[in-house]
């Protein structure tokens, strides 16, 4: 690809040179935080922790684990957002004592099984086994929102609280929505300010920047998906 790019140029210099100064310019704008923020914080914005908790079941959503890392109580470990979205399930259990679902498996051969390394930290910090419900064969979003459909229908829950990373969240709606559920959505897991504060070192490149624009791209082309398929 590299090598077809480079002979396209040769043969056409002069719009290869206005085609590479816009590529330059928007890998520049995508890898600086000013951008990568703003992008990400339109989407954590779309949604607010509610001022008042109630619900039957709190539904986690997975979001990436290690297989055999070592941990105080076993192995495998939850990545940052999975991390702070079981937190958040964690707490909000401590304050209504409804049960948590775990929804996440293990989405590549040498990944975590999600629910089963979150089970075993809820365990750890006191929250008793019968509060806890696996869904361990969720690979995606999608796969969130069918398994957990059908463990509220055989539990009769009614009134699900939704926990996922505040940029996640339109999305994650979206497909419990499309799966005839009604949730209450609690964000967590923030990655920007709410508050904008400018400062100089946002105009330089740095590849926490870059990851956060590709997570908006993935999160835009997965609502995209959401509302045409």
């Amino acid at each position: 690809m590299l090598t077809v790019c480079c002979v396209w140029l040769h043969k056409h210099k002069q719009r290869g040179v206005g085609a590479l100064a816009v590529i330059t310019t928007l890998l520049y704008l995508i890898s600086i935080p000013l951008v990568g923020d703003w992008l990400l914080r339109s989407l954590e914005s779309r949604y607010q922790p509610p001022a008042a908790v109630s619900g039957d079941v709190i539904v986690v959503l997975g979001g990436g684990a290690t297989a055999d890392t070592p941990n105080v109580h076993g192995k495998g470990h939850l990545m940052g957002s999975a991390a702070n979205r079981l937190l958040t399930a964690a707490q909000l259990y401590h304050s209504i004592g409804a049960p948590i679902i775990i929804s996440g498996g293990q989405v590549f051969a040498n990944t975590g099984k999600e629910a089963e390394i979150a089970r075993h930290i809820l365990l750890g910090i006191g929250i008793p086994d019968e509060k806890i419900i696996v869904e361990g064969q969720s690979l995606n979003t999608t796969d969130n929102a069918k398994f957990t459909k059908q463990i509220l229908a055989e539990r009769a829950f009614t009134h699900p609280i939704l926990v996922t990373s505040a940029f996640h969240m339109e999305r994650s709606v979206g497909q419990f929505t499309k799966y005839n559920m009604t949730v209450l959505p609690y964000p967590t897991d923030y990655q920007t300010n709410t508050r904008f504060i400018f400062e100089w070192n946002q105009l330089w490149p740095r590849a926490d920047a870059f990851y956060n624009s590709q997570l908006v791209i993935k999160e835009y082309l997965g609502l995209m998906a959401i509302r045409w398929f």
